[in-house]
């Protein structure tokens, strides 16, 4: 018997075993496979699985996935491939578990993206890219976006799901309104006599797309501020498709799932840019990324002994009563294929974007620029409502803040300081 103040302890077998069986749930196996046929040389790719992160509760792994395709130029495809990652997790407090991590990941996400899109600017090279990021922890998926290259994906069950937003200005008239709204045209290439061909686009630069990194050339109203969106998978996986729109623009989602069904990931990819290729010819660089998010094997059970009466009774008799944990284990696996939808949004507005709805204390460190990370004197940061509906009723210490640099960017990408006053905004 154990006294009321006493501490009972738990063998380490048990320990190791419900270990294993938790991990053995919340991790699923990721394959993966990629396939590109190239006209411009201007779409790049990111995979990393395996990432392993340090947090309070001990040490997990997660895995990344990014697209990039770039125009104008391969300079800002490179530079976000190389520096969107250490952005995005610049941005998430180290002291979090899992579960507040995960939270996190889709402010984060909007930091890494604008951080990113300043720093390239800064280096003041025409170039832009569409950029499709998506982080895998355990069974969530969090997928952000600009641009139009695009991610899906099928549930074992196969419902298809789509995990980012079309940018392009020909599909999307909420971008348009708000680009014009923030001081920027938008319409088609005039040819002369009054003759308009081809899609939509944005004016002064010409670019089609609303959203991207880079582009400073075109406007700030062209924002790095992604669509993300965040799902939680059941533990019977699925299959997800990266593709650049060299893809999209030749196969309906249906096609390119059905083509390589049964296929693994590296045979997949290819056959899918295969028959993107043959089904529009190479106009454009065409890329494929396909993962698969599977439950992990379970552990073969072993041979039964010979026979023996006592034996068989025993067995029987555990059978018909499991431990919680084993039969919570089985309904784990068991539960319906399910894909639930935990965090969407679109909006372009920063103050919406980087708000302090999630309850973290230290979700931007009060004298820390929320965007940059830099560290601030009191008194310096610039709340992130500053200028809105909100802002009468702002204390001092009601943050996030951003440093005068990504206040000056905020400005300029709601069409509140003219883009002219930074960057030439001559089209190319």
């Amino acid at each position: 018997m154990y006294s009321k103040g006493e501490h009972q302890t738990v063998p380490l077998s048990v320990l190791l075993k419900r270990e294993l069986a938790n991990e053995k749930i919340e991790k699923p196996e990721i394959v993966h496979g990629q396939a590109s046929q190239s006209k411009k040389g201007e779409d790049f790719t990111f995979l990393k699985t395996e990432c392993q992160r340090a947090m309070r509760d001990g040490v997990t792994t997660f895995s990344v996935f990014g697209l990039f395709d770039g125009h104008n130029g391969s300079a800002a495809a490179i530079y976000t491939k190389e520096n969107l990652l250490n952005n995005v997790l610049n941005a998430i407090p180290t002291d979090l578990n899992r579960d507040e991590w995960v939270a996190a990941l889709p402010r984060a996400l909007v930091a890494g993206f604008v951080k990113t899109d300043k720093d390239f600017q800064e280096r003041a090279q025409m170039s832009g890219t569409t950029v499709t990021f998506v982080i895998i922890e355990g069974w969530v998926i969090t997928v952000a976006s600009v641009g139009d290259s695009r991610c899906i994906f099928e549930s074992a069950e196969g419902g298809i799901y789509y995990l980012s937003a079309d940018h392009r200005l020909e599909c999307n008239e909420e971008e348009r309104e708000r680009i014009t709204a923030s001081g920027g045209e938008v319409g088609r290439l005039n040819t002369g006599g009054g003759a308009e061909i081809g899609p939509l686009r944005c004016w002064p630069g010409g670019l089609c797309l609303s959203r991207s990194v880079g582009d400073m050339d075109v406007g700030e109203f062209i924002v790095p501020v992604p669509y993300v969106k965040q799902v939680k998978l059941s533990t019977a996986g699925g299959r997800m498709i990266i593709s650049s729109d060299g893809v999209w623009d030749a196969l309906s989602a249906e096609v390119a799932l059905d083509c390589c069904r049964g296929m693994p990931p590296d045979v997949a990819a290819p056959q899918i840019v295969k028959e993107a290729v043959q089904s529009k010819g190479l106009r454009d660089d065409t890329t494929c990324i396909v993962v698969d998010i599977l439950p992990q094997e379970k552990p073969a059970a072993p041979l039964p002994p010979p026979k023996k009466p006592v034996k068989g009774m025993l067995k029987a008799m555990f059978r018909k009563k499991p431990s919680e944990s084993s039969s919570h284990i089985d309904k784990e696996y068991m539960e319906p294929d399910v894909v639930e939808e935990l965090f969407e949004e679109g909006s372009a507005m920063l103050s919406e974007r980087l708000d302090t709805k999630y309850p973290l204390c230290n979700m931007f460190k009060l004298f820390m620029c929320a965007v940059c990370q830099l560290e601030m004197k009191p008194g310096e940061g610039i709340s992130i409502h500053a200028g809105t509906s909100n802002s009468v009723k702002l204390r001092p210490w009601d943050g996030p803040f951003l440093c005068s640099s990504c206040q000056e960017k905020k400005e300029a990408m709601e069409g509140k300081r003219p883009s002219g006053d930074r960057h030439s905004s001559e089209s190319d």
